[in-house]
């Protein structure tokens, strides 16, 4: 049960052992879900296409004074660099299937078609970036911390059960030619599971905003408002920029607004977050696996597999996430103290499905724009040359 480890799949979230750094620098290969002293954020994203157990470089705290220069940080965390304008690049391209996934599920349409047609009619080409500002913000640090917390969780999780079963699920997953099995998956889906559940906190105030955004010009019609003070309420958001809408949102509902639907959304993100990464990790063993290479899987497998977590993630939890939008939408037409009809989750009613093509079809464009971008960042800065003295 000690012995290292084979070679890090390539992927952003291969499930290798980070090397524990020693006081001097140095590294020893030894496995240990709590003594991780790598970068969080790296480990989080992707583990590199270096072995496992290769050590990142020592570099003293960068300041102005520091004789290291910026080329060298940019090296030294191009997971952080390459994940941060991947997810900027992504989110901005995928999002007007955002926003008409969002529009589909709080108000009716005569399908994808309409409402195309509809949100161009009315609010033209800048209708579908409507609150863009926000998840381009967020989604950066919320993507980080997630798949930081997932993998400290999987690593404490995998010497759990290491230490009372005898199985470690991780140098498993590692051997060329193993299957999924029960321990695996209950591993990698405690994990995701938390990370879900704790990143929920950051997200609900971000996700809110983006909504009230992307629905603002609908909320004020008078066919949605059930009287005059809901139409001034919904009015207020209309047209607005996200700091302006976050405020608006404050002053109506007060600081605690911000958090409006949050159980749903910690449902949702809890048992989502847990799916996707069970979804990811098996099918990119299971295809590496049928691949039969026992070097580094190709980027076909992780392409695919991250294509399949948020197609099988969404599909699942999609009822969920319809009812966490209408509650929320009907949250925004009313003040702080007035009631909100709370929203029951229907998992066999079409109306709960509506915008789910979309929502699938936005998944994968977004997965392969951000695993596509990622993998050109990380060479193109792994290119770069170190000046001499440097």
């Amino acid at each position: 049960m000690t012995d290292s480890p084979r070679r890090a799949q390539d992927d952003p979230t291969a499930p290798t052992r980070p090397p524990i750094m020693s006081p001097q620098g140095g590294s020893n290969n030894r496995s240990s879900g709590g003594g991780n002293t790598s970068t969080p954020a790296s480990s989080a994203i992707a583990a590199s296409q270096a072995p496992a157990g290769s050590p990142a470089p020592s570099l003293p705290p960068f300041s102005s004074k520091s004789k290291v220069p910026p080329q060298r940080w940019v090296k030294r965390y191009r997971t952080e660099v390459s994940a941060s304008l991947s997810s900027a690049i992504s989110t901005a391209c995928a999002f007007p299937l955002d926003s008409v996934k969002t529009r589909m599920q709080t108000y009716k349409y005569d399908g994808f078609a309409d409402c195309l047609k509809h949100t161009y009619a009315n609010e033209g080409l800048r209708g579908f970036f409507r609150g863009v500002t926000a998840p381009l913000a967020s989604v950066t640090i919320v993507r980080t911390i997630s798949f930081s917390i997932y993998q400290r969780a999987k690593y404490i999780y995998s010497d759990w059960l290491s230490k009372n079963f005898g199985f470690d699920v991780l140098k498993h997953v590692n051997t060329h030619g193993t299957y999924p099995n029960l321990w695996s998956v209950a591993c990698f889906g405690a994990a995701g599971a938390t990370a879900g559940s704790c990143i929920t906190v950051i997200a609900c105030p971000f996700e809110l905003t983006k909504l009230s955004a992307q629905v603002s010009v609908l909320l004020s019609e008078k066919t949605q408002c059930p009287d005059s003070r809901s139409r001034a309420v919904a009015s207020s958001y209309q047209n607005k920029g996200t700091l302006k809408t976050m405020a608006n949102i404050i002053r109506h509902r007060g600081l605690t607004g911000l958090y409006t639907g949050y159980r749903l959304h910690l449902l949702r993100d809890t048992l989502g977050t847990s799916l996707y990464f069970i979804t990811y990790e098996s099918s990119k063993q299971l295809l590496t696996t049928f691949a039969g290479s026992a070097t580094q899987p190709s980027t076909l497998p992780v392409f695919i597999a991250g294509g399949l977590c948020g197609i099988v993630s969404w599909s699942l939890i999609y009822p969920i996430d319809s009812a966490k939008s209408i509650y929320q939408r009907n949250a925004l037409l009313y003040s702080k103290g007035q009631k909100v009809k709370p929203v029951k989750i229907h998992f066999f009613q079409r109306q709960m499905y509506r915008g789910l093509g979309v929502s699938m079809t936005r998944s994968c464009v977004l997965n392969a724009i951000f695993f596509s971008s990622f993998e050109f960042w990380k060479k193109r800065i792994d290119k770069l040359e170190d000046k001499p003295g440097w």
